[in-house]
């Protein structure tokens, strides 16, 4: 029986997520007969976790899905047995990566990723806590709906389950590697108050992650795109399209990949950046491997906490170091997207070493388009006034240590790319180390 992971990362109170997500593990199991690993990240606290864990085991018991919640101690003792295992270099350093002390987007899907195999699953299915699925005609609208039947097929026998399809014939007998859609509701970055503020200011900020050298008018369009996902509009009806995948249009809340794709190449581990976990969709859309598009969009929201002083000037950050990771990231996608199908091997498998490659001559770039970066930032952000001029007081003494952080960062992605072939080995033959909570034989589901 084919076996899939459909994970939930959090790092704030989502119980109402849990008891939602657990419904798309039933829907998933019951439609399509699979076996559901239904995978909780927890990274909260000890009253929240301890809260989440009481929701769990009051969840109603379903037919072949089981939960396993791992707060981060049982996720780094399992770590600490696949690196051991893998016998990678720094030991100490590769558990930082998969589980460092900052937020980090990509970290926390990488450890899904060594879980799914660890439990021999053939595929993950991300979710995100900030969000909640929509509703038709009273009933959940699951993406899991669109991410099960072709993923890992060949695109050739998809095509006939699509509305329709864009992808040309050469690439039919490539299998779907990756399957997603957007969200709709707020701005997936929350930076909404800054547009409210000042609409110059924020085309000025948010432009910021296009190449220096893009002309204004591109520099415009991508603003008016950016963040948006797929608008207001609610689900009326399934439309799915067998393309390869624009990386603008899934949100990570809302994807699912083959494990041919996350078992040969990880997410960066960057800390305190936004869109450090997005890499994979790039890559799968370069190295022309088929995708399938779905309007299943998921509700986002932002949660209290970012509305805090606190949590203010710590997304503002993350949202900067983002810019600054444009610099490095920009030039891998270039790279990507001018080698294509060169980066698929014989056997249609992405050839890692030369993306590590590909990152490590992007470290070495000159700061001075950072720089300019964040004389930028600086500017918009006083210019607003209040707290962002508060922030960018604070960002100041900061500078030389953030541009240090973006090289470092895509440094530690190489690094991380060496070492994930033998952690994916090593994890398949390690044990979570947890008894997750299964449903008997004969729950519903």
């Amino acid at each position: 029986m084919n076996r899939i992971c459909l994970c939930l990362p959090t790092d704030r109170a989502c119980s109402a997520t849990l008891t939602a997500i657990h419904r798309e593990a039933a829907y998933a199991a019951g439609r399509f007969g699979v076996a559901v690993d239904l995978l909780v990240l927890d990274s909260c606290d000890e009253s929240v976790r301890a809260e989440h864990a009481r929701v769990l085991a009051a969840l109603p018991p379903a037919h072949r899905v089981s939960v396993h919640h791992l707060g981060e101690e049982p996720q780094r003792a399992f770590l600490r047995r696949v690196i051991e295992r893998a016998r990678v270099p720094e030991p100490d350093r590769m558990l930082d990566l998969m589980l460092p002390s900052g937020v980090s987007y990509g970290a926390c899907t990488n450890r899904a990723f060594l879980l799914a195999a660890a439990l021999g699953c053939r595929s993950v299915h991300r979710r995100d806590s900030d969000s909640a699925y929509q509703l038709h005609d009273g009933e959940p609208v699951f993406p899991v709906h669109h991410e099960l039947p072709w993923l890992g097929r060949p695109a050739a026998e998809a095509s006939a389950g699509v509305t329709r399809t864009d992808l040309a014939p050469a690439l039919a007998g490539r299998p779907v590697s990756l399957v997603g859609a957007s969200f709709i509701g707020e701005l997936s970055v929350d930076i909404a108050e800054i547009r409210r503020l000042d609409e110059a200011v924020y085309h000025d900020v948010v432009g910021l992650w296009a190449p220096a050298d893009w002309p204004k008018e591109r520099k415009r369009e991508l603003v008016e795109e950016s963040f948006t996902g797929a608008g207001t509009a609610p689900f009326t009806g399934d439309r799915s399209t067998l393309t390869l995948v624009d990386p603008m249009r899934v949100d990570m809340c809302n994807v699912a990949f083959d494990r041919d794709v996350y078992e040969r190449f990880p997410l960066s581990p960057a800390t305190d950046t936004i869109g450090s976990d997005y890499f994979l969709l790039h890559l799968v859309h370069d190295a022309t491997l088929p995708g399938i598009l779905h309007n299943r969009h998921i509700e986002n929201f932002h949660t209290p906490e970012r509305r805090t002083d606190a949590g203010f000037h710590a997304y503002q950050r993350r949202f900067v170091k983002f810019l600054l990771s444009m610099l490095h990231l920009n030039h891998v996608y270039d790279r990507l997207a001018a080698e294509g199908p060169a980066l698929l091997d014989e056997r249609q498998h992405l050839r890692t070493g030369r993306v590590a490659q590909l990152l490590r001559e992007s470290a070495r770039l000159d700061r001075a388009e950072n720089i300019w970066r964040l004389d930028r930032c600086d500017t918009a952000y006083r210019k607003l006034g209040g707290r962002y001029e508060e922030f960018a007081q604070r960002l100041q003494p900061r500078r030389e240590r953030l541009l240090a952080e973006a090289e470092r960062d895509v440094e530690d992605h190489a690094r991380l790319v060496d070492a994930w072939p033998a952690l994916v080995d090593a994890a398949r033959h390690t044990a979570p180390g947890h008894t997750p909570m299964a449903a008997p034989a004969h729950g519903g589901g």
